[in-house]
């Protein structure tokens, strides 16, 4: 059986594992925002804290990803729990990163004038400086999607759901019947997602940019 017959005899399957793929990137993408974007703020006044979390989450991205999902087993078992922490935890770095570049970005000059018309410290930094440090944080957002697309797809070591089961699954049976073609759909299906997710982002850029968020 070739590729494409493969793939359009199991296309209801495909597209399951596909839904499961995205979902769990979204969410693990969610996660990963609200503590990089908090971490960012929470620190906005200890510049040696914010280094010393960049250094340390940066520092994680450097562990395996089979040896991540690993360590989380003994604490979370197997499934969509290990799956999403060891996600998270990747995540965090890029957004974190953009998060302080951006608002470092933002010109001193527009603070000033917003702190002369009367902002207090939180106003201004809710809608002055993340609207103009948006873009910047919203790349760093993009970044992490994409980057955790295709980590996903590794957390079915730990049976985490999601395209993955196919390219492991037919690894496993390499030499079997449509093994190879099992394996491969399950590539094909992660590339086609990290485009979907690509486009969503370019999409929401633009439109935040029309509605005044950018720089």
């Amino acid at each position: 059986m070739s590729l494409l017959s493969y793939m359009a005899d199991n296309s209801g399957h495909l597209l399951f594992l596909a839904e499961q793929h995205i979902e769990l990137v979204l969410i693990s993408v969610a996660l990963s925002a609200v503590i990089g974007i908090g971490l960012a703020l929470l620190t906005q006044s200890a510049p040696g804290l914010r280094h010393a979390l960049l250094s340390l989450t940066g520092s994680l991205l450097t562990i395996p990803s089979f040896a991540l999902f690993a360590l989380m087993i003994p604490v979370m078992g197997l499934g969509v729990a290990p799956t999403i922490a060891a996600l998270t935890v990747y995540g965090v770095f890029p957004i974190l990163r953009n998060t302080v570049t951006g608002i470092e970005e933002v010109d001193p000059a527009v603070v000033e004038a917003a702190r002369g018309l009367g902002m207090g410290p939180g106003r201004r930094m809710r809608t002055v400086v993340l609207p103009l440090a948006w873009p910047v944080i919203l790349n760093g957002i993009r970044t992490a999607t994409i980057m955790l697309v295709a980590t996903a797809a590794i957390g079915a070591v730990v049976r985490g759901p999601g395209l993955g089961q196919l390219i492991f699954r037919g690894l496993e049976r390499i030499g079997g019947a449509n093994a190879l073609e099992e394996a491969l759909s399950g590539v094909i299906g992660v590339v086609l997602v990290a485009l979907v997710l690509d486009l969503l982002f370019i999409a929401i850029a633009k439109i935040t940019a029309l509605r005044g968020l950018n720089v």
